[in-house]
């Protein structure tokens, strides 16, 4: 049988080999969410946060038909100055590896590498969802479909808000996915600590998540978990600020005709234009929150590992 052609990088490798923390990394927010130099050096600050909270972190990426997990400091550079990059998702993740393309994970496909890696833990931004205008389009996120059927815990700011939530969340729930909201009542709306929209579960600790994730693996129960973290205050940006600008954008792309995978990147770049800025000065600082909470639950995780011995 041909071995699958996958890499661990020397920390990454050493990390489980002891059964150390690691929290994995998408690496489309380096080729499709920001310009370089600065997507290289938010990369390298969320990669030293993870391992600040006493974690090591794993970006993910096809580089030449290899799926490497974790990357060392010479190919995250030259990944953050590629062009024509691959964005992966399942659909097409093993046909990129297959004919030794570049690629760069999306959720989904980071969470199926992840799980190949043995890696529990996943820190994002935010995650896919059913888009507005999925009763006539269909366009909803492969994202969703994964959370429902790999084991792994995704740390999100909640679903991008640029989709319809409310039906993103009666998604997860038909696929029996918990989406468990970080200290507070209400869903939190990616880019604003909060929204309308009731908090499916509450947990107030990475302690409590880890556990949660440990019970489903006793219950022999697929898929993940979704954690919801809310951004923090003193960065967000008001829903009531937002909600026009969105609009706006979208109106914009359907204007132009956008459709599928261009959908998202061509919404946040709009948005980026209309906010000056603002909404990647807060992503950056949501995507950095993220991480920090998916170390800590990673390593409860490591501990509970220890202390049961599974």
């Amino acid at each position: 049988m041909t071995p699958l052609p996958l890499l661990h990088s020397a920390e990454v490798s050493a990390a489980l080999a002891t059964g150390k923390p690691v929290v994995a990394l998408e690496s489309t927010i380096i080729t499709h969410g920001m310009p370089y130099p600065q997507n290289l050096e938010v990369a390298r600050q969320v990669e030293d946060d993870i391992r600040a909270a006493g974690a090591t972190p794993a970006t993910i990426a096809v580089i030449e038909g290899t799926l490497h997990i974790g990357l060392d400091v010479s190919q995250l550079e030259t990944l953050a100055q590629a062009k024509g990059v691959a964005k992966l998702s399942r659909a097409d993740l093993a046909a990129c590896m297959a004919s030794g393309g570049t690629g760069a994970t999306t959720v989904a496909a980071t969470m199926i590498a992840a799980h190949l890696a043995g890696i529990k833990v996943f820190g994002t931004g935010g995650i896919g969802g059913v888009h507005r205008g999925a009763e006539d389009n269909f366009d909803i996120s492969a994202d969703l479909m994964e959370l429902a059927q790999t084991p792994v815990t995704v740390v999100a700011a909640g679903a991008k808000a640029i989709l319809d939530v409310d039906k993103t969340l009666e998604v997860l729930e038909t696929q029996g996915v918990p989406v468990i909201v970080v200290g507070q009542d209400s869903f939190p709306a990616f880019w604003s600590a909060s929204s309308p929209l009731k908090a499916p579960l509450r947990m107030d600790s990475a302690a409590e998540i880890a556990r949660a994730q440990h019970m489903r693996g006793l219950l022999g129960l697929p898929g993940g978990q979704l954690v919801a973290n809310p951004i923090p205050a003193d960065d967000e940006i008001a829903a009531a600020t937002l909600a026009p600008i969105i609009a706006q954008a979208q109106a914009d792309a359907d204007a132009h005709g956008i459709r599928g995978k261009a959908v998202t990147p061509y919404l946040l770049q709009r948005i980026f234009e209309l906010t000056e800025g603002r909404s990647l000065t807060a992503n950056i600082a949501l995507v950095r929150n993220n991480a920090r909470l998916a170390a800590e639950i990673a390593s409860e995780l490591a501990t509970l590992s220890r202390d049961t011995g599974s």
